[in-house]
């Protein structure tokens, strides 16, 4: 449903690669369109997504194309990185976008509460200082990691929790998303220069450092790092090594006291990064909709078969030419 039109806009490829799989994941879709029926805000990057989700939603044709021009107009003027005709990368838009709606939302909030000043002339319940409390868009896609750092010499461990809205995870040749997810927590030994200070020991010492997920997020967007940057080339490479996705994914890189450690995930959304390099190449979005898939790429849109999707996972040969790869992928929990 979202099209690119090259004359007008460049390569917007990757914002609408983008919105095509988010609108497709619908607990975000639904709280984009129930935004966009509040009363109206002044213009800001969320009302332009909702007034565009809403037109998709609205949308009376079986088949259509809705330019996000509006969108991108506003998405140009808030942030220079996306303000020019190049190829941007999908996953900083995505980090962008997720970001700065969750920012929104919580600007909203704050103003909200200071509108609402009790009689006395406090501000509601919570100081201005204190962390803000979590959005819908923290809702749907947060999840937290824990950092466990064991010390070797007296055992204790020490551990640190951090949020993600998105992860991100090396790819390997001929593996599968568990397998990269199985790296992502692999133990590191911190030893020689990158000892660890340990608070009990109160030296440093060498330790085992693991990630582990501690909060399975309801979406979880997993990113491939297919971008690398070869020193000797002097620039980026893809890395179109063949990873394996599958249609339902369980988490097995979990921490021990993980509060949902058994959710089960369904594949809903791919996108898909086409050519050799970041900013040579196109993006397209593969989408469950209903119990099909389809392929959006820009202003075409055809439905494929599931099995079309092994297509998508990356060459077992190591030539970086020109492939179609999974780059983002949208697991969503069936609880």
């Amino acid at each position: 449903n979202v099209s690119r039109q090259k004359t007008k806009f460049g390569n917007t490829c990757y914002c609408n690669s983008v919105l095509q799989a988010l609108y497709f994941c619908r607990p975000f879709r639904e709280k984009v369109l129930a935004y966009k029926s509040q009363p109206r805000k002044k213009e800001n990057l969320l009302t332009c997504l909702a007034d565009l989700f809403h037109s998709i939603a609205t949308q009376k044709k079986k088949v259509g194309v809705i330019p996000p021009k509006k969108f991108i107009t506003r998405l140009r003027k808030e942030n220079e990185l996306f303000d020019n005709y190049m190829q941007q990368d999908a996953h900083e838009f995505l980090n962008y976008l997720l970001n700065t709606i969750a920012d929104i939302l919580q600007e909203e909030r704050k103003q909200e509460k200071q509108n609402g000043r009790l009689p006395n002339g406090n501000i509601d319940s919570e100081n201005n200082n204190s962390t803000p409390d979590p959005t819908w868009v923290h809702e749907i896609f947060q999840g937290t990691l824990t950092n466990e750092t064991r010390c070797l010499t007296c055992e204790t461990i020490s551990s640190k929790d951090e949020d993600f809205l998105d992860l991100s995870v090396d790819v390997e040749q001929n593996t599968s998303i568990t397998h990269c997810l199985r790296g992502f927590s692999n133990t590191e030994t911190l030893c020689s220069e990158y000892k660890y200070y340990c608070e009990e020991c109160r030296s440093k010492q060498e330790a085992h450092k693991r990630m582990k997920v501690k909060k399975l997020p309801m979406i979880l967007a997993l990113h491939l790092k297919r971008f690398k940057y070869m020193d000797q080339l002097h620039r980026y490479t893809k890395l179109s090594y063949r990873v394996v996705f599958p249609l339902e994914l369980r988490l097995f890189n979990t921490s021990g006291d993980a509060t949902n450690p058994d959710r089960m995930y369904d594949l809903v959304a791919v996108v898909v990064h086409c050519g050799s390099g970041p900013n040579r190449g196109h993006y397209i979005a593969i989408v469950k909709s209903h119990d099909f898939w389809l392929l959006f790429d820009d202003d075409i849109v055809e439905k494929i078969d599931a099995q079309a999707i092994e297509e998508f996972y990356g060459l077992t040969s190591d030539i970086s030419k020109n492939s179609e790869s999974g780059y983002i992928l949208f697991y969503q929990s069936r609880d």
